[in-house]
């Protein structure tokens, strides 16, 4: 680096590298603040290995299952229809997510046709989706 790269600014000497100013700038900005998050966790997690106590019982080795001693098998089987609720659960999530946003650009002047009629077209499809799973007999319970 160059005298060119280093400016001091007063008597505070407020160093600017030069290097910041480019294309790059705010990319290594970034990613020194980055590196400076990670140290501090890891930093964080190392004291706390090394700083901890570790005296292990078999009292602190058993599983905890909300205050009452485990009973029996840890292996619980669930029955796969809990699967296909799960994923419509997930697909009602995401369309929520998308129709909050439509809901908001709804009143703004210019797009309340063009917003309904796309909002309609999209809850179309999930109607088919969920007609679809109703005729495959996905829904049902037993």
């Amino acid at each position: 680096m160059g005298p060119e790269a280093l400016t001091w600014v007063g008597t505070r000497r407020w160093v600017t590298i030069a290097l910041m100013d480019g294309y790059f700038g705010s990319y290594v900005l970034v990613a020194a603040l980055l590196a400076i998050g990670v140290a501090i966790v890891a930093g964080a997690l190392f004291a706390n290995r090394l700083l901890r106590p570790t005296r292990p019982t078999p009292e602190k080795l058993t599983t905890y299952e909300c205050g009452v001693d485990p009973v029996g098998d840890g292996w619980a089987q669930s029955q796969i229809r809990y699967y296909v609720f799960t994923y419509l659960y997930v697909v009602f999530a995401v369309d929520a997510v998308f129709l909050f946003p439509w809901a908001t650009v709804f009143d703004a002047p210019g797009y309340g046709v063009t917003t309904l009629v796309e909002m309609f077209v999209f809850l179309g499809f999930i109607a088919l989706g969920i007609v679809y799973a109703w005729r495959k007999r996905v829904l049902t319970w037993t």
